[in-house]
């Protein structure tokens, strides 16, 4: 099988020749570099393409592109593998590429961040192309409820509601979310339980305040969080595991809180110091004079000093 990137500055005459007896298809009949092959036939899946075929995809088509070679994989002279895959089986992949997505941001590596949101947008066409082969929906579904769900909930944009700013669209959002759904709703309703907790938190947080449920202002919080502290410590005095555990989550979800109030989002917040840290234990791994089981407090302060300084993060 072979997929062949086509454009109109190719020399058709010679392509086909090159392809003489060989079944020829081509994913956009309305494409010029169809009318100029000649030969091709429309792509018509892969259930019914022979097997050593070839696929011509306009150059300037990636994502079709993509979708093919997915429904390749999935079809009868596809990967054993990829064939052998559930959207249950996907899930981790699902997740790992948006972590590795997030940490190619964090890095600032714009040359990586190009290449981890190619491996994040495989996801979706996989899982996409596994229920249009298996009657579940088909391919193009999921673009066309995007497409209509981002027109009807900009309708500042394609309508003529008027907004004073991003705090307003938030407002129409949530209100027009509602409408879509039957029967009475929460506007916690939607926020995914998979979530890291971090960000569940930050997402229930912000949603409750568009409601209406806020402090007045920044000492309420920071009022909360010595609060919640206070009960954190009783709750360890008294040695009940179950309500150290509560309050620790009080205390863990007004933090989050504190930092909606700070515009920072608690879960990069936590993913960025948790970089920071390990690179500058790393760094006092490899400084240290002996095996770190075997420093002393004093030298452990002096390590971790050290290696602030050497991280440029004082």
């Amino acid at each position: 099988m072979l997929i062949l990137d086509v454009s109109l500055n190719i020399n058709f005459e010679l392509l086909r020749a090159d392809m003489d007896g060989i079944p020829v298809y081509h994913s956009n009949v309305n494409c010029q570099t169809f009318t100029a092959f000649g030969t091709a036939r429309p792509y018509p899946g892969a259930g019914l393409v022979e097997q050593g075929a070839v696929v011509l995809v306009p150059i300037n088509e990636p994502y079709s592109k993509l979708s093919i070679i997915m429904d390749l994989l999935l079809g009868p002279f596809g990967c054993p593998w990829d064939r052998e895959q559930t959207h249950d089986s996907l899930k981790k992949y699902l997740l790992e590429e948006v972590y590795e997505s997030l940490d190619a941001i964090d890095k600032q590596d714009f040359e990586s961040l190009a290449e981890e949101l190619g491996d994040l947008t495989l996801q979706p066409v996989f899982h996409a192309r596994l229920a249009d082969r298996d009657g579940k929906f088909e391919f193009n579904d999921p673009l066309r409820h995007i497409c209509d769900k981002l027109i009807r909930r900009h309708p500042h944009v394609f309508s003529d509601t008027v907004v004073a700013n991003a705090n307003e669209v938030l407002k129409n959002w949530d209100a027009i979310k509602k409408q879509e759904k039957l029967g009475p709703t929460s506007i916690l309703s939607g926020v995914p339980n998979a979530l890291p907790a971090l960000a569940r938190a930050h997402e229930i947080s912000q949603r409750a305040v568009r409601a209406g449920f806020e402090w007045p202002n920044i000492d309420g919080v920071l009022d909360k969080v010595r609060e919640e502290t206070v009960e954190l410590e009783e709750a360890i005095k008294n040695g009940d595991p179950e309500h150290i555990k509560s309050e620790i989550g009080d205390l863990l979800f007004t933090i989050v809180n504190l930092a909606r109030w700070q515009k920072v989002d608690a879960e990069d917040a936590l993913r960025m110091m948790l970089n920071r840290f390990q690179t500058r234990f790393e760094s006092m791994e490899a400084h240290a004079p002996k095996p770190l089981t075997e420093l002393t407090f004093d030298e452990w302060d002096d390590l971790w000093n050290q290696a602030k300084k050497l991280t440029s993060e004082a």
